[in-house]
């Protein structure tokens, strides 16, 4: 009767409710990944369009912006390796609504990574460089070029802030001294000083973006060893992860916006566009002008593998190597302690 009948919907019912936030938890849990480890600022709709018009439309010359584009939506696709078929198969409403719970879940993991290195960045700033000023974790103000320590890592690498018409020219924001996101900053590189003869030595190798990757994508407590080499753990699944995180360079956008004194997340900070840096540091690393950049790049991130998870020599384990190692001595021992035995019967 009636009261059945409510009983199936009512069933019913809560079968949906309890699908649909199952789902909802789904899709903003795997949204985490995509700022993490495909784009930091670019909306899934644009890659998604993208992808589309190179499947639609008569190919023609693509823009490096499109070009930029593609190459997001195929990382998305491989981090989200579900995701191209549900695109196929959902209709226009189900799709928008996957869209917008990725989107919760990326952006809750950037606010929740720029939270954490806000406080970690002060830490290791006070105790590495130990300024007359220390940064307090909690507030922002007093960072950027005003700051001493955060000036001079913030500092473009084609200056020297330890002069003190440089560092004027900086503060006062002089149109002789625009600092941009056309500029590499001493942050990026290795024992915070360049050459400016040679750019690219150090570049992407400072203490202060292996603590931060450290924290962001292994944990908080593994920043504190930065010095050496990992311990290796996993080394086969981390290096895959280490590469594809690291092409997608999120922690230096991060590490910069920690040392500014901009207090809340946006692109653009006075003529420091934030996209535009993240763009940069992509084409770094994914558009090189020929196979000598790309030799370097792949040193870099080999580098990069070594000092998060350690080294790891397992080509270098051939048969003749591993025939002089204990285990296969021990088995040839025992073989020919059975060999005698059975001789002397």
């Amino acid at each position: 009767g009636t009261k059945q009948r409510f009983a199936v919907f009512t069933h019913h019912s809560t079968l949906l409710l309890i699908d649909r936030q199952r789902k909802t938890t789904y899709f903003v849990a795997q949204g985490r990944a995509i700022r993490w480890m495909i784009v930091l600022y670019t909306s899934l709709e644009d890659l998604i369009a993208e992808n589309d018009r190179r499947y639609e439309e008569q190919m023609e010359p693509s823009t490096p912006e499109q070009d930029r584009l593609q190459r997001g939506y195929i990382a998305l696709a491989q981090i989200l390796l579900w995701l191209h078929e549900k695109l196929t198969v959902f209709d226009m409403d189900d799709a928008e609504d996957m869209l917008k719970k990725l989107k919760k879940g990326a952006d809750a993991a950037r606010g929740d990574n720029t939270s954490t290195l806000k406080d970690l960045v002060a830490a290791w700033v006070n105790q590495d460089f130990r300024p007359s000023h220390l940064l307090r974790p909690d507030e922002k103000q007093s960072r950027g070029f005003a700051h001493e320590v955060c000036g001079k890592l913030l500092c473009p690498a084609e200056w020297d802030w330890d002069n003190d018409h440089v560092k004027a020219g900086i503060r006062d924001r002089t149109s002789e001294y625009i600092v941009s996101e056309n500029s590499w900053p001493w942050f990026l590189y290795e024992n915070y000083s360049s050459n400016p003869s040679n750019l690219k030595h150090g570049l992407f190798k400072s203490k202060i973006l292996v603590q931060a990757f450290k924290a962001t994508f292994t944990s908080p407590s593994s920043a504190r060893e930065a010095e050496g080499d990992g311990d290796g753990a996993d080394i086969l699944e981390n290096n895959r992860r280490a590469r594809r995180a690291l092409s997608q360079v999120k922690v230096k956008t991060c590490v910069h916006f920690a040392l500014s004194g901009v207090t809340s997340w946006r692109t653009v900070d006075s003529d420091f566009d934030y996209e535009m840096f993240w763009n940069n540091i992509v084409d770094f690393f994914e558009n090189v002008p020929g196979p000598v950049a790309q030799c370097r790049v792949t040193q870099l991130l080999e580098w990069w593998t070594r000092k998060i998870f350690g080294r790891n020599h397992r080509e270098d384990l051939t048969p003749d190597v591993v025939s002089q190692m204990s285990v296969t001595a021990l088995a040839d021992q025992r073989r020919a302690l059975e060999d005698a035995a059975y001789d002397s019967q």
